[in-house]
């Protein structure tokens, strides 16, 4: 069973709107990509702050559960949005080679190309979000296959 990830940028006010929605990037500003867990998005938290993936993990307890239909709607750390708002293309490929790098995208066959994609496409939602006062959800839908 695989998982369906949108990160979006919204007001902090419509969790539970995003947590109900059957495909937020349909309604928010976002980006959808397969399989990134809780894992994955703190095995970037650290690599962009720092943290202990265990802090960082304890982080990302959901701010919304769907009891219908089991999706989580997790709200990125501030300090995680700025530092991808901030990044700059050279920092971008660094941080991607580490990412792809880690267990948890090793283990997915996560080439550095997609975790360079990804990051690309992070930071330029992170910049969106800053620019409009918004914060990033990350919305875990899981596949039933």
């Amino acid at each position: 069973m695989g998982i369906m990830t949108n990160i979006i940028a919204a007001e902090e006010y419509e969790v539970e709107a995003i947590g109900e929605s059957p495909h937020p990037v349909d309604e928010w500003s976002g980006i959808e990509i397969r399989d990134v867990d809780v894992a994955k998005i703190a095995t970037l938290h650290c690599l962009l702050t720092g943290d202990l993936f265990d802090d960082a993990v304890y982080l990302y307890q959901p701010a919304y559960v769907s009891t219908v239909e089991g999706t989580l709607v997790l709200r990125l750390a501030d300090e995680v949005m700025e530092r991808l708002a901030e990044l700059d293309e050279e920092t971008l490929e660094q941080i991607a080679v580490e990412l792809a790098a880690t267990e948890e995208f090793e283990y997915d066959d996560w080439p550095e190309e997609a975790t360079a994609a990804l990051l690309a496409e992070l930071s330029e939602l992170a910049r969106l979000a800053d620019s409009q006062a918004q914060s990033l959800f990350v919305w875990i839908y899981p596949l039933r296959t």
